[in-house]
């Protein structure tokens, strides 16, 4: 099993030499790969009195695609994951552009998780449609997939039309692993006929196993080998005390994840070295995992 850290993005601070330490502390620890969240617009709730969301505007994101250029020249072996780009309200070709530098400038290490997103006031802000987000995101994938491989591609979907352009660098690997979030059965169905890899970030639940058969069951009707799919659950150490926290790890084990991240945001805790501390900690509670 792979471990990697969660970037916590909205306790982060505005530090570019913070964030810079930080990363490179994860690396040096042995994580595997760092996973960073995305939002580009927070809603206000000035005029939101019943907003019900997990984050608003004064919810800190970095956006994703310039950190991780940003963190490419100061790590060497980090896989940098987005965990996950809301990619429908995004451009398709721009994000295969940002994607395929990203890789490029860190020697192949770019994982890109993506999923549809839950809030409707950033699709507006961003001029995308918020009700065909799905069905939109599955053409997505594979036309990112195509104009990773050619450096000039026609493609005719429903929603995307190129005639003979592509985008220039291409990947190193001529691909981007692209992992999925999300837990509807049609992001299953999804990850079952499109995904590397998915993101369960629950508890080794009954209910999950059963997850996990119906996407593995998807996989073969598609043709795929369910093996080949990976599954990175998230272990919240703030959230979650401490003797919790190898059952969790063996529970995932289990239900055979490949990769795991840890939070450590939650934890109360207010500067990037508390949160590095918080992950030395995970890192020796779990040492034997």
């Amino acid at each position: 099993m792979r471990i990697g850290a969660v970037f916590p993005q909205i306790e982060s601070g505005h530090d570019p030499i913070a964030i810079r330490d930080y990363a490179q502390a994860v690396e040096e620890l042995g994580f595997t790969h760092l996973v960073a969240y995305d939002h580009v617009l927070g809603a206000g709730t000035s005029t939101r009195p019943d907003w019900s969301g997990p984050y608003t505007s004064d919810s800190l994101f970095h956006e994703l695609f310039v950190l991780f250029g940003y963190l490419a020249g100061l790590t060497r072996s980090l896989e940098l994951v987005t965990g996950v780009l809301i990619l429908p309200q995004r451009q398709t070709a721009l994000v295969a552009k940002q994607a395929a530098e990203v890789d490029l400038l860190s020697g192949g290490r770019l994982r890109l998780g993506v999923g549809v997103g839950w809030n409707a006031v950033e699709y507006e802000g961003l001029n995308e449609n918020f009700h065909n987000r799905g069905a939109r995101s599955e053409e997505q994938i594979t036309l990112l997939r195509e104009l990773w491989k050619a450096t000039a591609i026609t493609f005719r979907g429903r929603w995307h039309t190129i005639e003979n352009a592509g985008i220039n660098p291409l990947p190193p690997r001529r691909s981007i692993p692209i992992w999925i979030g999300g837990y509807s059965e049609a992001t299953l169905k999804r990850v079952g006929t499109l995904g590397d890899g998915w993101f369960p970030w629950r508890p080794p639940t009954e209910e999950m196993r059963a997850q996990i058969e119906r996407l593995r069951g998807y996989a073969r009707d598609a043709g795929r080998d369910p093996a080949t799919i990976g599954l990175e659950p998230q272990l919240s150490v703030g959230r979650l005390p401490e003797a919790e926290w190898e059952p969790f790890v063996r529970g995932w084990q289990d239900l055979g994840a490949t990769h795991l991240c840890i939070n450590t945001m939650g934890a109360g805790l207010t500067t990037l070295d508390d949160h590095v501390a918080l992950l030395r900690r995970a890192r020796e509670a779990l040492g034997g995992l």
